[in-house]
């Protein structure tokens, strides 16, 4: 519901918190005519909106409010009238609303319409989330701050136009230029559910306009507009010079707007003037000192000018005009190159720590003009020292002499002028550019352009920078006026002026003088009444450009001097804005901007005073907070945050079982309730406790999911009175698509112990006793192959009590889940602590998962284009996990060049340099020596990256080949064991190194075997997988430290793909480095000699790997940087050592293996602000590698290979949900991208066919409860519930040839009053053998015997009454309905369950007429009917072989709008209730006496030794870890930006959850009895967990041993010193069971007395 352009109401929004603490985000646009409501996800987040009108869609906000609040002001809690949102993200435990309260137009009226705000005032709203997600100490800290981050008064949007460009923009408003917005990050949840525009494109800086003129008459309009660059983001000291992203620190893009405001309906003319201004672009920094001396500025020992070409080809890129037309009426030629003059502000004279700076400014330019890199950018360097020339000359001469340098490069590059057409229908007028987009109704036609850029610098860009780029935008303000027609000069203070409609200006005439336009032409021409002739030409054409040539006096003498200061004004305004931006202080030496006011004296005297304050400000916020704010802009760029808030997901997790989910079957309770448990499903009743009956031994639960999902967690509200031991102990989880297809994820049972331990109960999902409300967290895999946990020993690895290695390194035996997207059903298993004593309290339970963008799938948009075509290329790829494997952010392709993967000559070709994102060329300084081009393409990884050289043998061919389940073939297993007996010897004689294990199991991951898999083919040759797991091949101190250096290189990483992602913002960087990352060797691939003098991989003796090329010919040869050594490709070590060999030389890090301080560091090119990797170029060989070095990079490749491994089982699952939903595989079963245009008729033929009722069994909200017998050649049983327009026109459902009725049990969208079906008949259409007869059935429940017959109805009828359904169905219907036919109920039936069955016709059946619309009613079936001739359907085999089919099930009604309010109990049963739940227990809990204890194996193990005399044993008491699970492991593996790299959006971590579990032994007659084995549920760190044993225990001691994923687990890095210390244990300190764990015996508080009671726990 789009609306013009034109505004009739300002944006509204209003946040909504109600009483049960849910909160709702109302939105009204101003470019729209509706309201929308956005519902945030109380539990993880997320943002929810459908679209739908009456739901979350409302024709005012009125309506909107009543809805949410149904009619009562009294359900809110808060509610927040706002003016904008500015941003939102869900982090942790918050959800973070940003909005504007209060907006300051800024700019009230651009030409051609809009207005700029600047935000006055702006609100977080915070709030809390239930997720109990651990979250570190230090990343809580940081959401703080970053709340607390300065936004009021200098961030700045506008609603309806993009400002992010030179105006006027060539683009829309949703297409804005990335480096200048800075809210993407928090903007990405509005796009997500389809409402970009609902959060604005904020920019940060400046923007303000002053309107001014002669005589007190308004006659222009002067905006001032400042874009800061988000490329560098930063503070003073912390954001200095270049970075990766080849951008300068405090970087701003200024635009000078002038125009002629005119009446409606008539042209605006304005004109346009753009200048830059930040720190010089070359790699430098400084230090500051404790003292109040200068900072020591610094360049940087090492390339000091790389990256400094592509900053002045960004500049050059978005000021090049030299292309467009603007030759006609203004006479303009097209320019040669691109001018862009640098202005240099800084101090130059002898001893000046600024010289150095002037110095290598200049050699960077004689640099870059070396290269040739920018052959038609011209670089000006005008070095102008202005405090010098102030004190030496006085202010008034340093202005002066600063004009006389501007004055060439301004005139040449000129600026931009142009007219706004209020019609479009006056394009014709136009001569030169004509622009125009959706964001306005005229067209902008622009005369002239502006080449090129002048850019000012000086240290830090602020005061001195704001000083001169003042003067310099006076000269061309007073020039923009004068073309206008706007006259500043004094002489002519009060002569007519006016505007010249050919794009030039109009000097003031003479005395006697008059203009006129003539009424045929519409020219102008001039009278002399002196004597009375009249002319086509201005009498007195003026100078251009005359203020250049004036002395300071001539010009402030010659200048109407009010808008001159309206101009200082907002010059002033600006350094302030941007100064405090940058140092958190106002602007310094400004008292030169008011040199033109008469009181400049006065001002001097105060702003000596002032400056002296400012200085003393900016030291202590430099020392003191910089730091602090620099995380602020990181975290609210969304950069580094694997640093600042490791353990926030990308995108949270959906609730599924919110609300249109329901219970298939009623909940038992022991008072009455109405609802039949939906309650439990409702977080508006989070205080609810549900008592189910007495003596209760299980309760199970079945909910229907609102959306297919793949579930990943189960999120329990511990609910009870006040014994707490009435809440189940543990529970079971199935999982499936249908009712009948549930398959087991979590599983109470027995497990074995091992060696000569007794075995007892032990217990799996275990569910601790809490304090009431206690959120828990249960992480849920996939359904895993009861043969692969035998197999792989993965399942009992957290059963083993005396395992002695840690899976540090990787999880060497993984277990792989089933993965289902199309999960409808979870069925939910709760076990009391003690059959039959108590009755069984629940709480409120939610089911969390992903879901497929099904909306997005079936229009092609968004998410859901993408995985369409991920999936239509899966198709042509034969591995799926290669195929999920060529986005390889540090792998490159060749741009115009495509090389069959069978014929590549040498796969190390084009790959891009990590460090740089650019292209090696052969002009590089620091280029390896290349004695042969390699002429191959480079694909991703180990098998298809550059270590591995194409094979044209046809088993290289086949390596990738897999079976139809993903799973590798027969022959993959074999091809390992060949590698495998290649390392060790035929008869396994050797034994495996910790190289040679990583390269092994490298060959398996590109062999795409699974652990499993690996193990089997291992044991059928008698070879113990252990001995070959390379977690175990090292020592404890060296893996300690391996594991380190390779969560730095993972970080460096993320580090380094991001500074990618932006630095390509603006410029094309092409990709063709010849290393990769890691450049790890195959198995017997070697040095290939020649002129390689380094040798470090001799050629060995065995087998090869099968993805070693036979072929060492072509080879590239590289230059060590260290050695200065030819090395080859096999030599060298992968771009990553570059990263690791200077941060491992560096000997002091942070925690995270990133530098905390300065902008660039001595030696070495670290962007410190942003902590962003270094620039550094070439290779180091394998000699000249630390051994470490080459360890981390063949671990994280390992690392990488898994996740990819993951990711591509992800797609795969995903491509399979959507062939079993849509029919994917049958062809193109999705249309092309339809606009809404196109989607009406479909719209208004579904109008048609419900007569205006709702759709209620749509898919993906509606599905079946049962699985439906289908062809094999048939579309997918799901494809009959799916949208009306989406599919083939020709493909339909049918069922086998030899079935004879089928059923269809259908779950609606939701509880809807139902009042009939619609059959879409089939393209075939119907014979009279293949009319079914159909029987409809209504209920709410799963049970068959619980539902009521709706009516029998015979579709035969219609054959002999109509020839409309007989045969195929016509071609070119267009837009008509489609055949169909209509089964009405007598009356509407409340349901959400419908039940059809579909029958053949049995030989003798009639039917009775029926409606003209053939509105079906209810008809009893005829036995005696008259046998009628068959014909076969398009689906039968034969004539004798009909069957039944289908196009659609449409089922018709109007759904509950609301859910009915939870109806409470009566007094009575509420009393008895209330009654129930304050029964105290009769025995309490308290703490056991210990004599001693002892804790070993990095604090994992706790042993607790106890007195004879203690008391049995009751169970103990485990305070919940503090340790977080980060998100980042590895090296990323995608070169798309990280927040968009996934259409599933299911990270590793939900993949393959890490589970922690503890084993509970006692020794007992000097025997280890395993007492217990809890799966421990994740709670927010210090929850007080009680777990009770299953028996009462007489011990003398007690072992505690934590098992699990523990090397998944880190701590807070903000909380992490020693992170290099190979003595400091490499498992999180979190994890520690120190102090952690304490036992407890129950007893008689009476009994024991007072003293006794003070140990209760």
């Amino acid at each position: 519901m789009e609306s013009s352009v034109s505004q009739s109401r300002d944006t509204s929004v209003v946040v909504v918190t109600l009483d049960t603490s849910e909160v709702y985000i109302i939105v009204s646009l101003s470019s729209r005519t509706d309201t929308q409501v956005i519902y945030i996800d109380p539990t993880t987040g997320t943002l929810g909106y459908s679209g739908k009108v009456g739901y979350d869609s409302f024709r005012s906000e009125k309506e909107a409010l009543d809805y949410i609040t149904n009619g009562s002001k009294w359900l809110c809690k808060s509610v927040t009238y706002a003016r904008a949102i500015l941003g939102y993200s869900a982090i942790g435990s918050f959800g973070l609303l940003l909005v504007a309260t209060k907006l300051t137009a800024s700019i009230p009226h651009l030409p051609g319409g809009g207005c700029i705000y600047t935000v006055a005032e702006s609100q977080w709203v915070k709030v809390s989330l239930q997720n109990p997600q651990p979250l570190g100490k230090g990343e809580a800290k940081n959401i703080q701050e970053l709340t607390e981050l300065d936004i009021d008064g200098k961030h700045y949007f506008c609603e309806t136009r993009d400002i992010t460009r030179p105006f006027p923009s060539r683009m829309p408003l949703h297409k804005p230029d990335d480096e200048f917005v800075w809210n993407r990050w928090f903007s990405m949840p509005f796009k997500k559910i389809g409402l970009p525009g609902h959060c604005v494109t904020l920019l940060q800086g400046f923007t303000e306009c002053r309107s001014f003129g002669s005589s007190g008459q308004q006659e222009g309009m002067v905006a001032l507009t400042a874009r800061r660059s988000r490329l560098h983001p930063g503070t003073r000291y912390l954001a200095r010079g270049l970075n990766s992203c080849f951008s300068t620190g405090n970087e701003v893009e200024c635009e000078q707007l002038v125009w002629v405001p005119k009446r409606s309906g008539q042209s605006v003319p304005f004109s346009t003037y753009i200048w830059r201004r930040g720190t010089i672009p070359i790699w430098w920094g400084a230090e500051l000192k404790i003292t109040a001396a200068e900072a020591e500025i610094y360049v940087s020992d090492r390339d000091p000018y790389k990256g400094s070409a592509q900053y002045y080809e960004r500049l050059s890129k978005r000021y090049d005009s030299r292309n467009l037309d603007v030759t006609v009426g203004s006479n303009q030629k097209k320019k040669a190159f691109v001018p862009i003059a640098c202005i240099n502000l800084l101090r130059n004279g002898e001893g000046k720590s600024e010289s150095i700076l002037v110095q290598h400014f200049e050699e960077s330019l004689n640099y870059i003009r070396s290269t040739g890199k920018l052959p038609h950018t011209r670089i000006l360097l005008i070095n102008y020292d202005w405090h010098a020339s102030t004190k030496l000359k006085g202010e008034q001469q340093t202005i002066e002499g600063l004009w006389r340098l501007l004055k060439l490069p301004t005139v040449a590059i000129g600026f931009s002028e142009g007219d706004y057409l209020p019609s479009r229908q006056r394009i014709k007028e136009c001569r030169g550019e004509i622009v125009y987009n959706d964001d306005s109704e005229g067209a902008f036609c622009l005369r002239s352009h502006q080449n090129g850029v002048v850019r000012f610098n000086c240290a830090d860009s602020l005061d001195r920078t704001n000083a001169a780029s003042f003067f310099g935008g006076l000269q061309v303000f007073v020039e923009q006026c004068t073309r206008l027609g706007i006259s500043l000069d004094s002489d002519f203070l009060y002569g007519h002026q006016s505007y010249n409609n050919q794009g030039g200006y109009t000097a003031p005439l003479p005395q006697g003088w008059e203009k006129r336009t003539d009424a045929v032409t519409g020219k102008t021409y001039y009278i002399d009444h002196n004597t009375r002739t009249t002319t086509w030409t201005h009498p007195c054409p003026d100078k251009p450009w005359k203020r250049f040539d004036m002395t300071f006096e001539e010009f402030k003498r010659s200048t109407i001097l009010s808008p001159v200061s309206q101009l200082a004004d907002l010059f002033l305004l600006a350094g302030d804005i941007h100064a405090t931006l940058y140092t958190g202080s106002k602007a310094m030496h400004s008292q030169i901007l008011s040199i033109f006011n008469e009181d400049t004296g006065k001002f001097k005297q105060f702003s000596a005073a002032q400056n002296m304050k400012i200085t003393l400000q900016r030291r202590y916020k430099n020392a003191v907070v910089d730091s602090s704010r620099q995380k602020q802009l990181e975290m609210f760029l969304g950069l580094r945050l694997f640093k600042h808030l490791p353990s926030i997901p990308v995108q949270p997790l959906h609730v599924l079982s919110r609300p249109s989910a329901f219970f298939l079957k009623p909940v038992a309770n022991m008072f009455p309730s109405s609802n039949g448990g939906a309650a439990l499903l409702n977080f508006k009743r989070k205080d609810l406790v549900w008592v189910c009956p007495q003596a209760a031994d299980v309760v199970e639960l079945f909910i229907y999911l609102a959306q297919p999902c793949h579930v990943c967690q189960l999120l329990l509200t511990i609910s009870h009175g006040a014994d707490d031991s009435t809440f189940p102990s543990t529970v079971d989880v199935r999982t499936g698509r249908t009712l009948d297809g549930l398959k087991l994820v979590l599983e109470v049972g027995e497990v074995d112990t091992f060696f000569c331990c007794k075995k007892d109960e032990i217990h799996g999902a275990s569910i601790p006793q809490c304090a009431n409300g206690t959120n828990l967290l249960i992480p849920l895999a996939g359904p895993v192959s009861s043969e692969d946990m035998a197999i792989t020993g993965a399942g009992a690895r957290c059963h083993d009590q005396y395992t002695s290695s840690l899976a540090l390194l990787y999880d060497f035996e993984e277990l792989e889940g089933e993965l289902d997207f199309l999960t409808r059903v979870i069925a939910i298993t709760f076990y009391p602590a003690v059959s039959g004593s108590s009755p069984i309290t629940l709480g409120e339970i939610e089911v969390l998962g992903v879901s497929l963008p099904w909306k997005d799938v079936f229009s092609k948009e968004g998410h859901g284009a993408r995985l369409y075509g991920l999936a239509q290329k899966s198709r042509k790829e034969t591995n799926p996990f290669s195929s999920a494997l060529d986005t390889n952010p540090f792998a490159a392709s060749l741009p115009n060049e495509t090389v069959p993967q069978t014929v590549q000559t040498d796969a190390s070709a084009n790959w891009l340099d990590l460090l740089t994102g650019e292209s090696e060329s052969s002009e590089s300084i620091s280029l390896p020596v290349r004695e042969n081009v390699m002429s191959g393409g480079a694909d991703l990884l180990a098998f298809l990256d550059s270590t591995v050289t194409g094979n044209k043998d046809a088993e290289a061919d086949s390596m990738f080949s897999t079976s139809k389940d993903g799973r590798a073939s027969d022959g993959g297993a074999q091809k390992y064991i060949n590698c495998l007996k290649s390392l060790v010897g035929p008869n396994m004689e050797r034994k495996l190194k910790f190289t040679e294990a990583m390269k092994l199991e490298i060959e398996r991951l590109q062999l795409n075997l699974s652990a499993a898999e690996r193990d089997r083919a291992l044991l059928l040759i008698g070879v113990d997988p252990a001995t070959i797991n390379p977690n175990v091949l090292l020592d404890e101190s060296y893996t300690r430290r391996l594991c380190r250096v390779a969560g730095s290189l993972a970080l460096l990483g993320q580090t380094s793909l991001e500074d990618k992602i932006n630095a390509a913002i603006g410029l094309e960087i092409v990709d063709n480095d010849l290393l990769d990352f890691w450049n790890i060797n195959a198995i017997g691939e070697s040095c290939c000699g020649g002129m390689c003098q380094v040798r470090a991989e001799s050629q060995s003796p065995g087998h090869a790997s099968s993805t070693v090329s036979s072929l060492q010919g072509s080879q590239s040869v590289f230059l060590c940087l260290k050695c200065q050594r030819k090395a080859c490709k096999v030599c060298c070590a992968g771009k990553g050592a570059l990263l690791l060999e200077s941060y491992t030389s560096m000997e002091v890090t942070n925690s995270n293996g990133l530098s905390s301080q300065s902008g660039s560091n001595h030696g070495s090119q670290v962007d410190g602000c942003t902590n962003q990797s270094m620039m550094l170029d070439g290779v180091i060989c394998k000699y000249c590698c630390n051994n470490i070095v080459l360890d981390a990079l063949i671990l994280d490749y390992v690392r990488v290979l898994i996740s990819l491994r993951r990711s591509a089982r992800v797609d795969n699952a995903a491509h399979n949900a959507l062939d079993q939903a849509i029919g994917f595989s049958f062809g193109d079963c999705i249309p092309e991208r339809k606009q809404s245009s196109v989607n009406e008729p479909a719209v208004k033929v579904l109008r048609q066919l419900l007569n205006g009722q709702e759709s209620l069994a749509e898919f993906p909200f509606a599905s079946f409860l049962y699985p439906v017998e289908t062809a094999k050649d048939s579309a997918p049983f799901l494809s009959l519930l799916a949208p009306l327009n989406s599919g083939s026109q020709n493909s339909y459902w049918k069922a086998p040839p030899n079935s004879s009725s089928v059923e269809f049990a259908i779950v609606l969208n939701t509880l809807s009053d139902v009042d009939g079906i619609v059959l879409l008949v089939s393209p075939c259409g119907y014979s009279m053998s293949d009319a079914p007869t159909v029987q409809i059935w209504a209920s709410n429940k799963m049970h068959k015997e619980e539902r009521s017959v709706m009516g029998k109805w015979d579709v035969q009828s219609l054959i002999e009454s109509s020839s409309e359904f007989y045969g195929p169905e016509k071609s070119g219907q267009g837009d008509r309905v489609p055949r169909h036919v209509k089964f009405a109920f007598r009356n509407p039936v409340r349901c959400r369950i419908i039940w059809i069955t579909m029958r053949l016709q049995r030989p003798g059946s009639s039917s009775i007429s029926f409606e003209r619309d053939f509105n079906l009613l209810s008809l009893d079936e005829n036995p005696f009917a008259q046998p009628l001739d068959r014909r076969a359907s398009f689906g039968g085999a034969a004539e004798s072989d009909p069957c039944l089919h289908a196009k659609r099930i449409l089922v018709m009604g109007n759904s509950v709008r609301k859910d009915a309010e939870l109806t409470s109990s009566q007094s009575s049963d509420q009393l008895n209730l209330k009654n129930f739940l304050d029964r105290a227990p009769q025995l309490n809990r308290f703490k056991v006496p210990i004599e001693a204890e002892r804790l070993t194996c990095n604090d994992l193990i706790l042993e607790q030794y106890l007195s004879p005399a203690s008391p049995l044993l009751a169970g103990f008491r485990l305070d919940a870890f503090s340790a977080i699970k980060p998100r980042v492991t590895h090296s990323p593996s995608s070169s798309i930006d990280f927040w968009d790299s996934s259409v599933t959006l299911l990270e590793d971590r939900l993949v393959s959850p890490a589970v922690l579990y503890l084993q509970v032994s006692a020794l007992q007659e000097s025997q280890e009895i395993i007492v217990g084995e809890y799966r421990l549920p994740e709670a927010k760190p210090g929850t007080a967990m009680y777990f009770d044993f299953s028996r009462l225990i007489q011990a003398r001691r007690i072992s505690f041993r934590l098992l699990g994923d523990l090397a998944a687990f880190i701590d807070d890095p903000s909380e992490q010193d020693d992170y290099y210390d190979s003595r400091v244990s490499p498992l999180a300190l979190g994890l520690s069971l120190s102090s952690r764990v304490k036992l407890y015996y129950y007893a008689d508080p009476y009994e024991l007395g007072k003293w006794a009671s003070l140990s209760a726990l």
